[in-house]
């Protein structure tokens, strides 16, 4: 059996281009993989810096005592941001150099190694880069297994790569569980503006992967083919938050469809959540349903307001934007807060773009200004620019960023600065 450690780096954002929330959220990557590990017989140690604030001395005190075979890294705050993880891989690479001679074997796992492996396991000086969706490899490797697909490794002097980027099969785990530490710990959140938290939030999977395949969603690589958790199951593993005094729940769902039986057995719980999803896959009477439910957020994808622009997304929208705007304002109805999201898209007229915010903002729907969009390799959107992503396929996305935008995104605090300020220059 192998001792295998699971660190959620405690991370930092100054000078990052990332879209995504900076507040900690449950490490569930990890989460699985602890649960599989478990399962065979392996020791485990969970270190969630983030959420625990734990710095370098800190992990290195639990990893000397704990002694590991195994040491695995995640390079993305939770699979809630794969998609839109930090381009730069500075925290991770800081916490790696900290931790290398405690660490018999070093495992990077997230959407970086998932796209450009060989960079990834350069940049970060570890053995393996796990391709791909992370539980079932980590089992694999602690298992004795070095030899199988969904691998990027050491091969001398130079790198192998085994295959490309793997799915869990994901619908057959059992109800995901927590410490109750960690739960208490979890403060936030996430996008829920309805009221100020009272008790400790979660994260939650309903779903993964997603049926569409719009040219900005960098997924290609991993938790791509859409697969859904039987119902009792998720019911199991949110009763078991509540019993932990979990009041609001975050399904991080690449999109949270209309789901019957799971809405269907929420109801009377008292449970408060939110989703994100596409509002042109809502009818009027399942929204009905999804605030009885308990629904308090939803962020919908919109993006354009044009049909020549949600064409160019390859959103696949049968709905006008009239018909959009009203889905979203009968959305309003019976959810307390519904936000349409926008890309800054050349097809759009800012005026118009301008007046649409307006109306929907007068019918309590907010509507973002439109974000910049930005390249993430693997997603269609760099591979229209570029081809298949290379080794600097991240260096050249930022950089396309940089030079395309003179304005950036009302939840960026600060102008992005390149990606080599950022990175440690090691193992280049």
């Amino acid at each position: 059996m192998s001792r295998v450690a699971l660190i959620n780096p405690h991370w930092r954002f100054d000078g990052s281009i990332y879209f995504g929330c900076r507040a900690p959220h449950l490490p569930l990557e990890l989460g699985w993989s602890e649960l599989l590990l478990q399962r065979a017989g392996h020791a485990t140690l969970l270190l969630d810096a983030h959420m625990f604030g734990l710095e370098a001395g800190d992990i290195r005190a639990e990893l000397a005592a704990f002694r590991p075979d195994i040491v695995v890294v995640t390079t993305a705050p939770t699979y809630l941001f794969w998609r839109c993880a930090p381009p730069e891989l500075r925290v991770p690479q800081q916490l790696v150099a900290a931790i290398r001679d405690l660490a018999p074997l070093l495992v990077a796992v997230g959407p970086h190694g998932s796209t450009t492996p060989r960079a990834a396991l350069r940049k970060l000086g570890v053995d393996i880069v796990a391709m791909g969706e992370c539980e079932e490899t980590i089992a694999r490797l602690a298992a004795g297994e070095r030899d199988f697909a969904g691998l990027c490794v050491r091969d001398g002097a130079g790198i192998k790569v085994n295959g490309g980027p793997q799915a869990a099969r994901f619908v057959d785990l059992p109800a995901l569980t927590w410490p109750d530490e960690m739960i208490r710990r979890h403060h936030h959140h996430h996008h829920r503006f309805d009221a100020e938290p009272t008790g400790p939030g979660a994260e939650v999977e309903a779903s993964r992967g997603c049926p569409y395949h719009c040219t900005f969603c960098a997924k290609d690589n991993f938790r791509d083919a859409y697969r859904r958790r039987p119902p009792g199951v998720m019911l199991d593993e949110i009763e078991a938050l509540q019993r932990q005094s979990v009041e609001y729940v975050y399904f991080i769902d690449e999109i949270f469809l209309p789901n019957q039986p799971l809405l269907e057995g929420l109801v009377g719980r008292g449970l408060k959540f939110g989703v994100q999803t596409r509002i042109d896959l809502w009818k009027p009477q399942m929204l009905a349903l999804l605030g009885r439910a308990g629904c308090v957020s939803i962020e919908a994808g919109v993006e354009s307001l044009t049909p020549e622009g949600r064409a160019a997304l390859e959103k696949n929208c049968r709905m006008t934007t009239d018909q959009l705007a009203d889905r979203l304002i009968e959305a309003r109805r019976h959810v307390p807060f519904v936000q349409a999201n926008l890309i800054e898209m050349s097809q759009d007229d800012d005026p118009v773009v301008q007046r649409w915010r307006g109306r929907m903002q007068d019918a309590g729907v907010w509507a973002n200004d439109p974000v910049p969009l930005y390249p993430y390799p693997g997603s269609p959107d760099y591979r229209k620019l570029w081809g298949v992503p290379d080794d600097t396929a991240w260096e050249r996305a930022h950089q396309h960023y940089l030079t395309l935008f003179d304005r950036f995104s009302d939840v960026q605090e600060q102008r992005p600065v390149p990606l080599a300020d950022l990175e440690l220059q090691v193992g280049r």
